[in-house]
């Protein structure tokens, strides 16, 4: 029973944190289901030849449907605040899945009384989701995300910037580019081509109803700080280890004022939970030879007065 149930709660945490935690939700759930394979096969063994006994694949089928169910369910309600529209049709998902799973494989009787209580409580759990999911849109303050510290060399709105690996400092503007966040998990454009020594800003744009960011940084610095995320130490008040790094809030912008110093290839990267396991990455192309715009923007100040800009 031990190893049955802690199968189903591997299970059921690999569902859970699927969308945010990547190839190691993967590995939980294959443990999950040797586990509990291992305890069913025990159980099917030494039940009493007097008890009717379940098909060893009935048994599996539905300790996997309800170990998903349960997944799904707890996943969705967990994870409201991060992923309101997703949360929506997963929480009814999960529970439409777990009632038809433990009805069969409970021992005892099923009344017409229990059918017509988990369909009542279906309608209120689909109309209270999506409530929930509206209210949300409608109150983005309290969507999900993360706070930033404050950057090594950066204010905590984003508009220096340090990194030593990459080289890149607050300096004087040769040209700006537009970025585009939208919560279809994209940055756009999500390419960038930059000669060395040239310094972008960088005015980033948040289309959608969700917060997300612009973090800049090597493959190694985006890689590690991804791995924290998912094991849960950078979750509050963090920094990006050294590389630049700008929170949006929905329908805000902002700007981040980057010198690339040397030739290097960099990730842009959203580190919130689920946005770059989604797809919410890209890549700054940093080129040798001298910037294609040196000699322009001379006069710019090498600090900019933002205050009219919405962060």
């Amino acid at each position: 029973m031990l190893l049955k149930y802690s199968g189903i709660s591997f299970i059921s945490g690999a569902v859970n944190h699927g969308f945010f935690s990547g190839e190691r939700s993967l590995w939980t759930a294959v443990a999950g289901i040797l586990l509990f394979v291992a305890g069913a096969l025990m159980l099917h063994r030494l039940e009493d030849d007097t008890v009717p006994r379940e098909g060893l694949w009935k048994t599996l089928l539905l300790g996997a449907l309800l170990s998903v169910g349960l997944g799904f369910f707890t996943g969705g309600l967990q994870h409201f605040p991060d992923s309101p529209a997703r949360s929506a049709w997963v929480v009814p998902l999960g529970y439409a899945i777990s009632v038809p799973a433990l009805a069969l494989s409970t021992s005892g009787t099923w009344r017409p009384s229990s059918t017509l209580y988990s369909l009542v409580a279906g309608v209120l759990i689909t109309i209270g989701s999506y409530a929930t999911w509206q209210w949300l849109e409608h109150n983005p303050q309290f969507l999900g995300g993360h706070a930033h510290g404050a950057l090594e060399g950066a204010s905590t709105e984003g508009h220096g910037a340090g990194a030593a690996s990459a080289g890149m400092t607050a300096m004087k503007v040769d040209r700006s580019i537009d970025i585009r966040m939208s919560d279809d998990m994209r940055f756009s454009p999500n390419q960038i081509e930059v000669k060395a020594g040239e310094t972008l800003k960088l005015r980033v744009y948040n289309d959608g109803k969700l917060p997300h960011e612009l973090v800049l940084g090597t493959d190694e610095e985006i890689r590690q700080h991804a791995e924290d995320m998912k094991k849960g130490a950078a979750h509050g008040s963090h920094g990006h280890g050294r590389g630049a790094a700008i929170e949006v809030a929905p329908g805000q912008s902002g700007e981040l004022v980057v010198q690339f110093a040397q030739a290097a290839t960099l990730q842009m990267a959203c580190l919130i939970p689920g946005h770059y396991e989604g797809g919410m990455r890209g890549k700054i192309q940093v080129t040798a030879g001298a910037s294609a715009s040196s000699g322009q923007g001379k006069s710019s100040p090498s600090v900019h007065d933002h205050s009219s800009h919405k962060h």
